[in-house]
């Protein structure tokens, strides 16, 4: 695998693109054998040191009568398209200049006048083998003669990559099937120059849900994204191959990167259109947060809650927040935010559903959780007062909870007494207690999470967190008036 830098067209080509682009591919954990970062035997690897390498080519295609000279300006090729479009013709070059003399196009060019040298499409069907689509055919009455060098000396795509991938001994060419109409253009170079042509191979359009082309309209799109959306990086590998491919048996969804490279195989790949199915993606990704280890996905979950607190700080001092966010955890704090990773990822898509999933961990709003239409039902129940009062006395008057060392043990204690004093059991127990505690009347176990809450009590965040006695002191406060 051969990383190369294409940047020929230089309005489209910037260093923090070239950046972007590298860094996805190293997060995605895919490696090359040769590029610009490492060097290899066919170096340069970026495409705008090669530039005389394609001039001397053109030049040779231009001895060699399989090129020529176009004098045609912008103007003119503009006013070609127009007549072409209103005609309802395929708005290809009309080959003006094909019948000029060489010797006289060259005394033009030496005299300065600008010229464009075009490819001399042959006077025959141009076929092609494709991989995953079988025998391909392009008349040459529908192949415009292609520009290899623009009247300003720089080279353009079609003519470029043919050079590249022969110099560089290409054996297999896999591409979006967007490029097919590019194909023919360079399998006509790759004839005129007289290389044997490559394999090809283009694989089919991505769509959406409503099966129009993936675009931003859809989501996200782009692998910086999907990151920053904390989707792991093999969850994204895992289905992107997926898609418009299948492996044999075809019933198998979950692969390594390895198993991938393994299995692979372009027979397989199928020409019609993939659908991104995000709910597929969210599966997959589920699926490999439980299965990395806890430090890894901690680690990687810190900055979703970082940037949540420093923003409600930011918001809460009458400013919008924006980045850099310059809040980082002391370590006490960094082991009990892992601990509240550990409680929650399990029930999250991506990591930056983390920080709202954790809300009920760093928010009490006992107000808001006694007029949410979701715990209507519960605050309505039939032993719901007898279980509020019984359970705010109990944890009010307890001298853990009133230091702020609530354990799991003693609530589960305090939680049987309210039981049978209340007389109540299943979901009218626990869904007024819930309630109480977190606001919501469902939520994670709370043997894992009063531990969370009396810690977080205890810690120096930029926003305290409530411990159990506090909130059923908040919630008993709102509850009464």
């Amino acid at each position: 695998m051969i990383l190369r830098i294409e940047d020929t067209d230089i309005e489209r080509s910037q260093v923090r693109y070239e950046d972007q682009l590298v860094a996805d591919l190293k997060w995605l954990g895919l490696d090359w054998d040769e590029g610009p970062d490492i060097g290899g035997p066919y170096a340069p690897y970026r495409q705008s040191d090669r530039l005389e390498i394609y001039r001397e080519h053109a030049e040779r295609l231009l001895n060699d009568r399989k090129a020529y000279l176009c004098f045609c300006t912008d103007e003119e090729l503009e006013l070609e398209r127009k007549l072409a479009h209103a005609e309802h013709r395929q708005p290809i070059y009309s080959g003006k200049c094909r019948a000029l003399d060489l010797d006289e196009s060259q005394r033009r060019r030496a005299a300065g006048e600008g010229g464009a040298i075009r490819l001399r499409i042959p006077e025959h069907a141009i076929r092609f083998h494709d991989i995953v689509r079988g025998p391909v055919e392009f008349s040459n009455e529908v192949v415009s003669d292609p520009i290899l060098l623009r009247s300003s000396g720089m080279p353009v795509y079609n003519f470029v990559v043919v050079i590249d991938d022969a110099l560089m001994q290409i054996s297999h060419v896999i591409r979006g099937d967007d490029h097919i109409s590019n194909t023919p253009k360079q399998v006509a170079v790759y004839e005129a120059l007289g290389w044997p042509v490559p394999e090809f191979a283009h694989l089919s359009t991505i769509l959406g849900a409503d099966r129009e082309r993936l675009s931003k309209r859809h989501g996200a799109t782009s692998i910086a994204t999907f990151r920053e959306m904390g989707v792991l990086p093999e969850a994204l590998n895992n289905y992107l191959a997926l898609l418009g491919w299948a492996p044999h048996g075809g019933t198998r969804e979950v692969f390594s990167l390895s198993e991938l490279v393994k299995e692979f195989s372009l027979d397989r790949v199928t020409p019609s259109p993939a659908v991104f199915d995000m709910e597929k993606l969210y599966w997959l990704n589920r699926h490999y947060i439980k299965e990395a280890p806890l430090e890894r996905i901690a680690q990687l979950a810190l900055p979703y809650y970082t940037r949540s607190i420093v923003s409600e700080m930011a918001r809460a001092a009458g400013v919008e927040p924006s980045e850099p966010y310059p809040w980082t955890p002391p370590p006490p704090v960094t082991d009990w935010l892992a601990k509240i990773t550990l409680l929650l990822a399990p029930s999250v898509d991506r990591l930056d559903q983390l920080p709202e999933k954790a809300s009920l961990i760093f928010h009490c709003d006992a107000a808001a959780a006694l007029a949410s239409p979701d715990n209507a039902e519960v605050l309505a129940g039939p032993n719901t007062s007898a279980v509020i009062e019984a359970f705010s006395g109990k944890i009010l008057d307890d001298p853990e909870a009133k230091a702020h060392q609530l354990t799991p043990e003693r609530f589960k204690t305090i939680v049987n007494e309210v039981k049978t004093e209340a007389g109540a059991k299943g979901k009218e127990l626990f869904h007024p207690i819930r309630t109480i505690v977190t606001g919501s009347h469902s939520g994670p176990e709370f043997d894992k999470l009063i531990p969370i809450l009396e810690e977080g009590s205890h810690l120096a965040l930029p926003r305290h967190v409530l411990s159990v006695h506090e909130r059923v002191e908040a919630f008993m406060h709102a509850y009464r008036t």
